[in-house]
């Protein structure tokens, strides 16, 4: 977590949080609800049934006009060309070494208009990156702070929300979205998408109508058992997954292709660092990410090392913590390629005691994305 909090931000909602009981934090240059209850009490809300998290310090970046395409085609991995209007793709920001910039979502809105979705702590960075080598011109507009950013994420979710709205939320299959009316207030996008792979939805719209959303989100799903949800529960979930952190699991120095995202990254078009990605792809690379399991009982940590199983260091964990599902340990690290095969037997320093641990699938758990 953040210490200088000279340079913080404030959620709009900052004082609704605080009084329901959020214990809130530096995090994202914002201070953000980490938990309002318990980590596992929220975690279990979502798997079970629904939360509202209120991811308000996330960045928009509006891209429009007969150039958006070409633009955020040269920028990004993924092939833009493919969206449809209401449909949403998960891409990455590769820079000129092959690194990642940032993670990011682009949601195609018009023909010729789309929203890009990035991390809070990129965003003065993206924004710097993607206009300055933008090779065409495009017209960029950036509301991050003028852009609420609710997720309600669950399988009881659509049921939550549905009497908010009357368009049919049961109809926007995964990574689809909506611009409607809801809660009384026009234009809102309603997303198909989420960080937990439970189901559910991502809301944006206005900042200054975020209390009238936010207030008529809790309204309809108290009742039902709706929660609010913090950053502690948020990184299980996505942990459970296997969905990479920015700052954890992706960085400027880590390749797409170790990270696993070759899915993401298609040669069919011209785009940064291509030439550099398609060595790593048709080469291989060192080091790649794997997802483990303890198989002894531990808590993995960001930092701690990762061993053969004949105590060579081979690697790192870059995310760790307690799987409440599984209710075991779990984590992503960056290891050798040759150990990197599913089922292979790896130790985990826990604080120097060697804790065995496996290589594994993902996700760790079996889990719907639709609600």
């Amino acid at each position: 977590m953040e210490t200088n909090t000279k340079t913080l931000k404030y959620l709009p909602l900052n004082d609704v949080h605080v009084a329901l009981g959020g214990k809130m934090v530096p995090f994202g240059g914002f201070m953000m609800p980490v938990r309002y209850s318990s980590d596992i009490t929220e975690h279990n809300a979502v798997r079970n049934n629904a939360g509202i998290f209120d991811v308000s310090h996330m960045g928009e970046f509006w891209v429009r006009g007969d150039k958006a395409l070409a633009a955020l085609q040269y920028l990004t991995t993924n092939d833009v060309s493919k969206l449809e209007i209401g449909q949403a793709q998960y891409s990455c920001l590769p820079n000129k070494q092959g690194g990642i910039v940032d993670d990011l979502l682009i949601y195609k809105v018009e023909e010729t208009v789309y929203l890009v979705v990035v991390n809070a702590s990129n965003i003065d960075k993206d924004w710097a990156w993607m206009t300055s080598n933008d090779p065409v011109g495009a017209e960029w507009e950036n509301r991050s702070e003028k852009t609420f950013l609710f997720a309600v994420q669950g399988p009881k979710a659509t049921g939550m929300l549905q009497s908010l709205t009357d368009f049919p939320l049961d109809t926007l299959a995964y990574y689809t979205f909506t611009t409607t009316t809801f809660a009384g207030v026009k234009d809102v996008i309603v997303s198909a998408t989420g960080y937990t792979g439970a189901g559910g939805f991502e809301i944006y719209g206005p900042m200054d109508q975020a209390a009238t959303i936010w207030n008529a989100i809790l309204k309809a799903g108290i009742p039902l058992g709706l929660i609010p949800c913090g950053l502690g529960a948020r990184d299980t979930l996505r942990l459970e997954m296997g969905y990479s952190l920015y700052g954890n699991d992706l960085s400027d120095e880590t390749s797409p292709i170790a990270a696993g995202l070759g899915w993401i990254v298609k040669f069919n078009k011209d785009f940064i660092a291509k030439d550099i990605l398609a060595k790593d792809k048709a080469e291989g690379v060192k080091q790649k990410l794997v997802a483990f399991v303890l198989d002894e009982k531990g808590v993995p940590r960001s930092g701690f090392s990762i061993l053969s199983a004949s105590g060579d260091t081979i690697g790192k964990v870059n995310s760790g913590s307690i799987s409440p599902v599984i209710e075991k340990g779990i984590g992503l690290g960056y290891i050798d390629a040759a150990f990197a095969k599913i089922g292979t037997e790896i130790r985990i320093d826990v604080r120097g005691r060697q804790l065995k641990a496996t290589v594994a699938k993902l996700p760790f758990i079996n889990q719907s994305v639709k609600s």
